[in-house]
């Protein structure tokens, strides 16, 4: 970890899971990994969560908000749940093995 003042032990709970997508496996082939995160998180404690938990070195972090999406079933209509989305940017030689 490059900064563990600032990591707690929550700080993992605000990645959720690796988004698996087509423009997401994609951006493995240049050591960019997606993943879902706590709406509420910055990229500092992001950096720190993802370092801690993979034991890597992560250069830098780009997020965005993804706007909200309707959803219908049957007659109802609603909303998604608000969602962040953080790609993370590896070292030369890290890897993280998304599929086990």
């Amino acid at each position: 970890m490059s900064n563990p003042s600032y990591f707690n032990r929550n700080s993992a709970d605000n990645i959720k899971y690796p988004l698996i997508t087509d423009k997401a496996t994609r951006l493995l082939e240049n050591n960019q990994y997606s993943f879902i995160v706590d709406p509420k998180s910055d990229k500092i404690t992001i950096k720190s969560a993802i370092e801690y938990l993979f034991d890597v070195k992560v250069i830098k972090v780009n997020t965005c908000h993804l706007p909200k999406k309707k959803k219908r079933v049957g007659k109802y209509l609603g909303w998604k749940s608000h969602y962040k989305k953080a790609i993370v940017i590896l070292s030369e030689g890290d890897t993280i093995n998304l599929f086990e």
